[in-house]
């Protein structure tokens, strides 16, 4: 057995991603921190970006966030407490990629590759599809420019070099004035 240093960090590391594309998009985005405030340090949170709903671009736009932060949470207890919280803020179950009041993804914990089945759902992180979204890399890119994806071990500089110039020019930074400025 290996004794830990009492000064030793004894928290995760994760990076969670925070969407919303239903109601008060901005005000479920800040209740969604202010929920994950309970058990989450925050380290660094991105802007807030608008893109076009996904897959269906007919749905409302999402406002998303990164945040990085610190927790004493296992990856199975802190999915619990992010489907609470998505719960709480009136997230229904519907069919995949439905509008919704919250959302919460785990992007990434400690760095690490995890696969895990809890409850019939699958975590794992990295998040299987963040290397392809917009509204996952620019945000992270934002706040951790030197962010290494776990599995394929590219950079986030290069992942974000193989979006398209579509997915590029669809992401804008939200000013909370009603003001959409480029990123």
């Amino acid at each position: 057995m290996i004794k830990q240093d009492i000064l030793e960090d004894h928290h995760n590391t994760i990076i969670l991603a925070l969407g919303s594309n239903i109601g008060n998009r901005a005000g479920n985005i800040e209740k969604t921190k202010f929920h994950l405030s309970r058990f989450c340090y925050f380290l660094k949170v991105s802007k807030l970006y608008e893109t076009p709903s996904w897959p269906n671009r007919s749905n409302p736009k999402f406002l998303n966030l990164i945040i990085e932060c610190k927790t004493s949470l296992t990856i199975t207890d802190l999915f619990k407490k992010i489907k609470k919280i998505e719960i709480l803020l009136g997230r229904k179950k519907s069919i995949k990629n439905a509008p919704r009041t919250c959302d919460i993804d785990i992007i990434d914990f400690n760095n690490s590759c995890k696969n895990i089945v809890y409850k019939g759902e699958k975590i794992i992180t990295p998040h299987p599809r963040m290397h392809e979204r917009n509204f996952t890399l620019i945000p992270l890119y934002e706040i951790k420019k030197n962010w290494i994806h776990p599995k394929n071990k590219q950079k986030i500089d290069i992942l974000i070099k193989k979006l398209s110039p579509k997915s590029i020019s669809d992401i804008k930074i939200y000013q909370t004035n009603g003001i959409i400025k480029y990123a």
